[in-house]
């Protein structure tokens, strides 16, 4: 028998979506992602890019505060001990994630802790297939897969993965290689600010690499970066080379002048975090779905979900490259649950 719905991601859209495919009685089916060491390098671990993030001050609802006792009754307890404790600003990213994965499973959703590598939309229903399961067939397909943080593609930053390499501050910053030591953060938005403010918790000092003489990010997160005392700007510059060895992995960064490319400075550092962008998770859709020139998946319908294919909507980043917020993602999740919903109805699968 086909699944009414199936749920392929696990961050604030697809929580969304299963909060509300579940209220509707859809008995959702969602594959929240596989906990590998492929996806951990890549960024792409269940609840998505927002477990990876600090404090959320600007989701609605989560007001500063003292919510402890709530998250301790609210969340198992299993995962809860390894969260630290709440800190009393907002809700952080994990907590928030966890919060919306229960609400889920409170309502009825079935979670699996797999990832989907392949999928038919060639025939209706779906063909869904797991890394570690059997095939799933589907009526309707909800893809949440978000994105996942970019590099620059220079070889030195494979070469120093997990030596000094990051795009998560909040994943590595406390590591103790990165602790009193001066670090590199390479970019000019929100991301680039966040990551640059948190790290400067354990760092000595924090570089901010930037190719243009002004941030792209908001006016308050670039505010708040530079009035850090513990942050330095570098306008006008570009990633050269990370520079390291196989013992100590990164010991320094060389940034190139964007006005003067003969222009080089040296950079020491123990650490070098990317933080320019994100590419949509849609490598499993192997181009069945249409997609932008950036690779994220196109609502063919104005202010709907759908997708190029009947019965398949998309939620969140993986279609999403403007906002990047968690809010327009659930958002965005809701809305793609309740275009499911209407889209089952229509074609007589109630």
């Amino acid at each position: 028998m086909p699944e009414k719905v199936v749920v392929i991601g696990s961050g604030p859209a697809g929580w969304a979506a299963c909060i509300y495919t579940s209220r509707a009685n859809l008995e959702p089916l969602c594959f929240e992602g596989a906990i590998t060491e492929e996806n951990r390098l890549q960024g792409t671990l269940p609840l998505g890019q927002l477990a990876l993030t600090t404090e959320v001050e600007n989701y609605p609802g989560f007001p500063a505060g003292n919510l402890e006792s709530y998250l301790n009754d609210s969340i198992d307890e299993s995962k809860r001990k390894y969260m630290a404790p709440h800190s009393g600003h907002g809700v952080s990213g994990p907590e928030l994630m966890e919060l919306m994965r229960q609400q889920a499973k409170n309502f009825g959703t079935r979670v699996v802790t797999d990832d989907i590598v392949d999928v038919d939309f060639s025939s209706h229903p779906f063909k869904i297939t797991p890394l570690n399961g059997e095939p799933v067939e589907a009526l309707s397909v909800i893809i949440a897969t978000g994105a996942r943080a970019n590099y620059l593609g220079l070889d030195s930053e494979n070469r120093f993965k997990n030596m000094g390499v990051s795009a998560c501050a909040v994943c590595d910053g406390a590591m103790p290689r990165f602790r009193n030591q001066p670090l590199v953060v390479v970019g000019g938005g929100d991301s680039a600010m966040e990551e640059a403010n948190y790290l400067t918790k354990f760092a000595s000092k924090v570089y901010i690499v930037h190719r243009r003489d002004e941030f792209r990010a908001s006016k308050i997160m670039a505010e708040r970066a530079l009035a850090n005392e513990k942050i330095e700007v570098k306008w006008n510059s570009v990633i050269d080379e990370v520079l390291g060895n196989d013992e100590k992995g990164v010991t320094s960064v060389r940034i190139r002048s964007t006005e003067d490319e003969s222009q080089t400075e040296e950079l020491e550092a123990t650490g070098y975090f990317a933080a320019i962008g994100h590419t949509p998770n849609v490598s499993f859709l192997k181009g069945q779905l249409e997609t932008n020139d950036k690779g994220f998946i196109q609502w063919k319908i104005p202010f709907r979900t759908n997708t190029s294919i009947d019965g398949v909507f998309a939620a969140g980043d993986v279609a999403d490259d403007n906002y990047k917020q968690a809010i327009t993602a659930a958002g965005s999740g809701c809305m793609a649950a309740l275009d499911a919903e209407r889209w089952l109805v229509e074609k007589g699968h109630e």
